[in-house]
């Protein structure tokens, strides 16, 4: 029964928001394709990543660069995953593939298109380049086949026509199955964990550690500890009224969670719509850069950050800035304390006297935060820019005391790089400072989320 051509097609059965009938029981679905960079690599090679010792890094990078992938092949010998390359052990022979975003990202959408071949569209929520949600509850009916060998049928079929491994997490709620899929899937014979309410509290409610849970990350679970909460039966435990203290409107999923609930669907999912948007940039620098330095890469990242406003036809009412400094690196600890500087970040926020996409501005707002809040004698490591309130361009209200017409011929500007750059490439067009040693903006423009392409 399967389907091609144009993709299954919606069971009968739905509701209007495309959900099943209420109170129908559901079946979800979160599958993770393995050590994805490293199978697509393998399969590229004609290798099974099951036997081949192979890493996904960068060569021309520092010992310190983080592995983007290692085969199973790997990890079964102990290499941890997203480990640094000078971490492997020494005399493990291993082969070395050089990122290729682009290719990873094909794979992708190949492999979706393979699950389209057996549910709708609308059923589908893609996570991440390797992962996604199905909503398999009308289909399991219609294929004549129980949670598990459906499971098994649209792995297969990924296996078959890619020979990327996948495993699976089935559940009633997204939260189980991703649940299921992290923690369970590990362990089972066939690459698929399942858990429901009851398995759940028998399997799950006494894991440690809690980052394994889905949505709980580092700061959450020290927070939970200094209570002396270490699971998830404890934050059950807990009297809700503390945790709601503790964590404000974020304490409902996490009691929620705790308990084994998730109220949302895919269909809810795919139907939100935020009630504000940004946009945000940033990177881990390849190495400590001074304060001069670090401000040109504030202003290369200005400049992109504007293009990319212009490019979606819209402007931003703020800007937020973070700047980390080098742990274990600053470069003058006793200038840092007559400074006043408790933190290893600088950096806050302002707000623009209007909505704008002009690049000028944006730029001027950022430097001027990062001369006022930035040490001058640290060592900078990371950058992030964020530029808030974005609306539709000529949507915002405008000030009494900015210069429109001024604004108007940037974003006139910045719309003509955008049509330069989508023509002629990102590095067609550039600002003087990208020609600095320092500079980074070319070289970020050949990648892929700061891998390359």
């Amino acid at each position: 029964m399967e389907h091609g051509g144009q993709g299954a097609s919606a069971p009968k059965g739905r509701t209007a928001d495309g959900g099943c009938a209420r109170g129908e029981a559901r079946t979800y679905l979160c599958i993770d394709l393995k050590s994805f960079y490293a199978s697509v690599e393998c399969a590229d090679r004609g290798l099974d990543p099951f036997s081949t010792d192979l890493v996904v890094a960068d060569p021309e990078r520092s010992a310190n660069t983080i592995c983007l992938a290692i085969t199973p092949a790997l990890k079964a010998k102990g290499v941890r995953n997203r480990c640094r390359v000078r971490e492997i052990p020494v005399g493990l022979p291993y082969l070395t593939a050089v990122p290729r975003m682009r290719r990873y990202m094909e794979v992708s959408a190949e492999i979706y298109r393979i699950y389209l071949r057996f549910v709708a569209q609308e059923d589908i929520h893609v996570y991440s380049v390797d992962e996604c949600f199905i909503d398999a509850t009308p289909y399991l009916g219609r294929y004549q086949l129980g949670a598990r060998a459906f499971a098994r049928k649209l792995m297969g079929a990924v296996r078959d026509q890619t020979g990327i491994a996948a495993t699976a997490g089935i559940g009633p709620n997204l939260f189980l199955c991703k649940v299921a899929l992290d923690i369970c899937a590990k362990h089972a014979d066939d690459g698929i964990g399942m858990l429901d309410e009851a398995t759940f509290m028998r399997d799950i409610w006494f894991h440690h550690p809690l980052t394994d849970i889905w949505g709980i990350g580092h700061g959450i679970a020290r927070r939970l500890a200094e209570r002396r909460i270490y699971d998830l039966a404890g934050i059950c435990a807990e009297d809700p009224t503390v945790l709601r203290r503790l964590f404000g409107k974020n304490a409902e999923p996490l009691i929620d969670h705790a308990w084994g609930l998730e109220l949302a669907t895919i269909a809810d999912i795919r139907g939100y719509v935020p009630r504000a948007r940004s946009l945000s940039n940033g990177q881990v620098l390849m190495r400590d850069y001074s304060f001069d330095e670090a401000r040109t890469i504030v202003r290369e990242m200005a400049f992109g950050s504007a293009l990319d406003l212009a490019e979606k036809g819209c402007a931003c009412g703020s800007v937020g800035l973070y700047v980390g400094y080098s742990r274990g690196m600053l470069a003058r600890p006793e200038d840092l304390m007559a400074e006043g500087v408790a933190a290893l970040h600088g950096g806050g926020e302002r707000r623009l006297r209007q909505p704008t996409a002009s690049e000028r501005e944006i730029a001027r707002v950022l430097l001027a935060l990062y001369d006022g809040t930035v040490s001058r004698c640290a060592q900078i490591r990371r950058v992030c820019i964020a530029l808030g309130e974005v609306v539709p361009a000529g949507t915002g209200q405008l000030s009494l005391f900015g210069d429109a017409a001024a604004l108007a011929r940037d974003e006139e500007v910045a719309r003509a790089a955008v049509r330069v750059r989508r023509r002629f490439g990102p590095n067609a067009l550039l600002r003087g400072t990208s020609l600095r040693p320092e500079a980074n903006a070319r070289e970020r423009n050949r990648q892929i989320g700061g891998h390359r392409a």
